[in-house]
């Protein structure tokens, strides 16, 4: 093979290669990024999962103490003759 048909092959194949390399290392990086998607939405799911919690809690203390002040009838059975 002549002098200028070697590099024009050497050329074409580091070309080649580094476009394989080169989509190899886009896919990679596109797939952590999305990857890091996943966990903030967990994270962010997780945190709205806490928060309910925290004010299912807070209510339940608000109604026992309004419970006290006022029974009403979940409290406290009602005679099943008495209702408005």
């Amino acid at each position: 093979m002549s002098r200028p048909a070697k590099l024009t092959l050497a050329a074409s194949v580091l070309v080649s290669g580094l476009t394989v390399w080169g989509v190899h290392y886009m896919q990679e990086r596109e797939r952590q990024v999305m990857y890091r998607g996943v966990e903030r939405d967990e994270a962010r799911q997780e945190e709205k999962k806490r928060q309910r919690l925290l004010e299912h809690n807070i209510n339940q203390q608000k109604e026992a103490a309004y419970q006290k002040m006022q029974p009403t009838a979940q409290a406290a059975s009602a005679p099943s003759g008495n209702t408005l």
